[in-house]
Order: structure tokens, then C-alpha cells, then sequence
């Protein structure tokens, strides 16, 4: 079997979803606290406030809270003071400064905040993304060769656009509400933080509760908010990862040699998987800041009403080519090594399961 090209057609959808699902959910995992790093800037660029009370040393004297303490003493409760937070303190300033303060402030299991969304999010949505990328390249490759030999090498680029916008409008809601967890703090100490199923609705109910007869069909809108500024980034995002990565891995498998390999498959395409997807995410950062915003936006007549070109006016008045790059470190640090692990994960199962069909 070549290494070039791994012959999978007689894979059925099943056996690629369940490849494509492991390597999401091994990705989202492992990511997860790089996408909170790349919300969080994000966000605090769009008016995000990341105030709060302060566990460490960093407090502002002059900005204090009231606070009741028992003084037993006295045997009566006095006023005291709590320290608050000073602007430098709850003010991100780059990516491990988001560790450093969500770890300080809210815990270190909160830069896993939403990777219940990441898994419910990947798994259906890579499960589409991925088996429908192979079956649409594969179909498009055979027309191609065929009948317009030098369309080929664009198949990737199509093929990947195709599959990313119906994963996209299919799982969208689940991509809203990991946003919106991911993006705001939760303060309440003792409170389980909202989860998917909530978030959303926090979502909804406002709308469902308004009085007028447009009420019914916004309160399923609303959960699309932002739909645009997410095919604007993906679909771009999709073509310009798969029209690199299909040439940089078929060239890396070319040199090793003949006979196909776990190690070998691995090793391609994590690298090419890597190169690609940090390309990609790098391209595509100004769409990603426009989607954030339109996500996280809290006034529900601008939600419904404001498009992506507007957005991004917006950004760009606000903060230049500076504010369309923000958070585009994390993002690129997490595409990369996410695209790489998905790809190859999915390729090595896919692989697997080839071999073994073969050897019955």
C-alpha cells in the first residue's frame, strides 16, 4: 500500500465518523486551555469587563468593598473592608497572563471551562467535518481526473469548504454556547457554572418571554447568532488548511518510501496537520475576532441586525490591525497542534481499520 495515497474508499461513514470523533475528542482536551486564552483576549477587546475580587496580593488599596466580619471580641458584627482588584490586575495582558490570572483568580480547572461544549461541539461536528471531506474529495478527484485534470489540485480547497459549512450550520448552537462559557467569568462561589444546556438557555428565555409575535421564531434565531461571521471563518479557514496540507503531507509521505507505516502516517501528517492549520488559523484571525464578538454580544437587536462586515469596521475603529490580530498567538498555538492531532489520529484509525480489512 503506498504511503502517498492510502487507499480508503471502501470505508463506510460510520468507520470514518468514529475516527474522526476519537481524534476530537483527544484534541479538545488537550487545547482546551489555549481556546479560553484566545476567548478571553478577544473578548476583553470587545468590553468584556474581568473584574472581580482578588486571592492574591495584587489588590488596589483605594478600591474597597464593604464586608461584614464578626468580631468576637466586641460580640457584634462590624463593617470591614475586602480588597479589590486593581485595573492591572484584572486586565489580561497576553496569553500566559490569562493562565496565570484564571489559575490565580478563578482555579486551574476553570482553563478547562467549556470543554464539555469543545466535546459536545467536536465530536458530532468533526464527525461530520472530516468523513465528508474524504468522500467529497474522493468523488470530486475521480470527475476531475477524468474530465478536467487541471482542476485537481484544487479539490482540496473546495472539498474542505463544502464539508466545514455543513458541519457548521449542523452543530452552530453547541459553538455559541462554548463562546459565551468560555468568554465571561462566573463568580459565584459555590454555584456550579452554567453548562451547555443552560447557557443556551440563558440564551433563549429573554426572547421567549418577549411580548410580540415575532417571540416563537427568534427564540430558535438567536441561537444562529453569529452563523455568518463563523462560515467566514471557517470556510476560508477549511480551504486554505486543506489546499496546503493534502500537497505538504503527500510530499512528506513521497520521501519516506513505499510501504505504509502507523509511525509513518503519523509523523506526515501531524507535521503537515501542524503547518496547515496554523497557516490557516493566522489567515483567518480578523474572521475569528468578528465571531467572537457577534457570539458574545449581549444586545439582542445588534445580535440579529449586525453582519460580519460591520463587525469588522467596528474592530478595526476600535483597534486597528492591532484588535483584528487579537489572541492570534493562542489561536495559532492551538490550531496548529489541533489540526495536527485530529488529522493524524484520524488518518492512523482510518488506516487501522484498512489494514484489517485487508488482512481478512
Amino acid at each position: 500500500m503506498s504511503k502517498s495515497q492510502i487507499s480508503d474508499e471502501n470505508l463506510v461513514f460510520g468507520e470514518r465518523a468514529f475516527s474522526a470523533a476519537g481524534a476530537a475528542f483527544l484534541s479538545a482536551i488537550i487545547v482546551n486551555p489555549l481556546d479560553v486564552a484566545k476567548t478571553r483576549l478577544q473578548a476583553q477587546a470587545a468590553g468584556v469587563p474581568y473584574d472581580g475580587l482578588c486571592q492574591t496580593a495584587c489588590f488596589d488599596t483605594n478600591a474597597m468593598l464593604p464586608d461584614m466580619k464578626y468580631d468576637s471580641s466586641l460580640n457584634h458584627a462590624v463593617i470591614g473592608k475586602k480588597p479589590r482588584c486593581s485595573p492591572d490586575c484584572s486586565r489580561y495582558k497576553g496569553t500566559l497572563d490569562v493562565f496565570y490570572k484564571v489559575v490565580r483568580q478563578e482555579g486551574f480547572t476553570k482553563l478547562w471551562r467549556g470543554t464539555n461544549a469543545s466535546l459536545a461541539l467536536a465530536i458530532p461536528s468533526v464527525g461530520i467535518y472530516m468523513p465528508l471531506y474524504d468522500i467529497f474529495r474522493n468523488y470530486m478527484e475521480v470527475l476531475t481526473r477524468q474530465d478536467v485534470p487541471n482542476l485537481t489540485p484544487y479539490v482540496p480547497l473546495v472539498a474542505g469548504s463544502l464539508a466545514r459549512s455543513v458541519a457548521c450550520v449542523t452543530c452552530y448552537p453547541i459553538e455559541l454556547a462554548r463562546t459565551r462559557m468560555q468568554a465571561f467569568k462566573h463568580n459565584q462561589e459555590g454555584v456550579k457554572p452554567p453548562g451547555v444546556w443552560k447557557t443556551l438557555n440563558g440564551v433563549v428565555s429573554p426572547v421567549q418571554n418577549a411580548n410580540n409575535h415575532q417571540a416563537s421564531s427568534q427564540s430558535y434565531r438567536i441561537l444562529w447568532t453569529g452563523l455568518g461571521a463563523q462560515l467566514a471563518r471557517d470556510v476560508p479557514f477549511s480551504a486554505i488548511c486543506w489546499s496546503s496540507l493534502e500537497p505538504l503531507r503527500r510530499r512528506i509521505l513521497s520521501r519516506i518510501g513505499d510501504e505504509a507505516s502507523v509511525s509513518s502516517i503519523l509523523g506526515a501528517n501531524f507535521c503537515a496537520g501542524v503547518v496547515a492549520g496554523s497557516l490557516a488559523a493566522a489567515s483567518t484571525c480578523p474572521l475569528d475576532v468578528a465571531r467572537t464578538r457577534r457570539q458574545i454580544e449581549k444586545d439582542r437587536t445588534r445580535a440579529l441586525t449586525m453582519t460580519t462586515r460591520q463587525t469588522l469596521i467596528e474592530i478595526w475603529r476600535d483597534g486597528g490591525l492591532k484588535g483584528l490580530f487579537t489572541g492570534v498567538g493562542p489561536r495559532v498555538a492551538r490550531a496548529g497542534p489541533s489540526v495536527g492531532i485530529v488529522v493524524s489520529f484520524y488518518e492512523v484509525v482510518k488506516y487501522s481499520l484498512q489494514y484489517r480489512k485487508s488482512k481478512k
